[in-house]
């Protein structure tokens, strides 16, 4: 079997595995990353999608910037295991030949006439330009609008939480109190952090609630708030504890407990509600250069599970007390006062920033 057999039945093989996700196990899109480079191989999809009544929307990068291919070897490449210890030129040699090869057989999506009918999106040298055709449906749209709105660059995104409000002092969920005194010694920390890493160019985001303003406040540079990241809505258990929310709805408690990402609180919001709520935060954040975003627990569990591909029940952030490291395990981080006990990571606050490179497909981590 020569290797364009193999490389075809690869494929092949590839897209039993789309229909068994889509079909037996429930998903509901399937991204098939492949070189789809020529006319007959993304007949082939087609052919694939119409048998089994499958939409099918093109994703196409096209670079023809010597600079930007260059800096994406340099940044991808080198980490990559195809490339198992080698120098940086040979790397580039290397990879540059690999371009020439498939131009010999490289077929672009054609808008004007053999592909007019398709539905598609070619991205332009890392988003300086677009074209799209054909966009048919809401999931098609949506995929235009995230991919229209990251950006491949370095920069750096901090997730902290407020200081210590009044309201966690006492336990309740809610409302819009102001900072506790260790709350105003957290934003006092965080102030030097900021000065201590020469954070320049540093643009910090708030909510509109007053622990989230009075912690940016201290940091005296200016701020922009969002409504939008304001805490997830408890309707009519807001100021509430959970001890009194147990005695005063403990049906509403308990359907709670069984499943956190879709209980709605009367009058209120669910964790669900919440991620749509933070979509235009989240594609805000893949446009901007290095930001801090000063939340709330729900929320900042809502952008950590985006950011790190995780459950939102997996992204616990303790108050004062924990933080993710890069093996991403929840840590102190903060040690107690000699009046104070040890901070719980479910109460804890205060201490994770972390740095993403999504030009490397990798996150780094920071403490503090």
């Amino acid at each position: 079997m020569d290797f364009f057999c193999l490389h075809r039945q690869c494929a092949l093989v590839a897209l039993q595995d789309v229909k068994t996700y889509l079909n037996i196990e429930g998903g509901q899109i399937a991204v098939f990353d492949a070189t789809n480079t020529t006319q007959e191989r993304r007949t082939l999809i087609l052919n694939f999608a119409q048998e089994n009544t499958y939409k099918v929307f093109f994703v196409e990068s096209i670079c023809d910037d010597p600079d930007v291919i260059a800096e994406n070897i340099m940044e991808v490449k080198v980490s990559s295991p195809d490339y198992p210890e080698r120098d940086r030129e040979s790397v580039m040699d290397d990879f540059l030949k690999r371009i020439e090869c498939y131009k010999v057989t490289y077929q672009p999506l054609d808008p004007d006439q053999h592909d007019k009918n398709l539905s598609f999106i070619q991205v332009i040298n890392v988003g300086r330009r677009f074209l799209v055709n054909r966009v048919q449906d809401y999931i098609q749209s949506k995929i235009v609008y995230y991919l229209m709105n990251i950006h491949v660059h370095c920069h750096s995104i901090y997730l902290c939480r407020h200081g210590e409000s009044q309201h966690n002092l006492e336990r309740r969920i809610g409302g819009d109190s102001g900072l506790s005194e260790r709350g105003k010694k957290f934003a006092v920390e965080l102030k030097g952090f900021v000065k201590e890493h020469n954070l320049s160019d540093l643009k910090v985001w708030t909510s509109q609630l007053r622990c989230t303003i009075q912690t940016a406040e201290e940091l005296g540079v200016p701020y922009e708030q969002w409504k939008i990241l304001n805490e997830i809505d408890a309707g009519v258990c807001e100021e509430m504890t959970y001890k009194t929310i147990e005695e005063k709805y403990p049906e509403e408690f308990a359907l709670r407990d069984q499943d956190k990402y879709h209980y709605r609180y009367p009058g209120g919001e669910s964790y669900q509600d919440l991620v749509q709520r933070l979509e235009p935060v989240i594609m805000e954040l893949e446009r901007q250069g290095n930001v801090l975003v000063i939340c709330h627990q729900a929320v900042m569990r809502c952008l950590l599970a985006y950011f790190l591909d995780k459950g939102a029940e997996q992204c616990e952030i303790g108050l004062h007390a924990a933080t993710f490291n890069p093996q991403e395990q929840l840590r102190s981080a903060v040690q107690p006062g000699p009046d104070q006990k040890a901070p719980s990571v479910q109460h804890g606050q205060h201490a994770f920033a972390f740095t993403r490179v999504p030009s490397s497909s990798f996150f780094r981590y920071m403490l503090f």
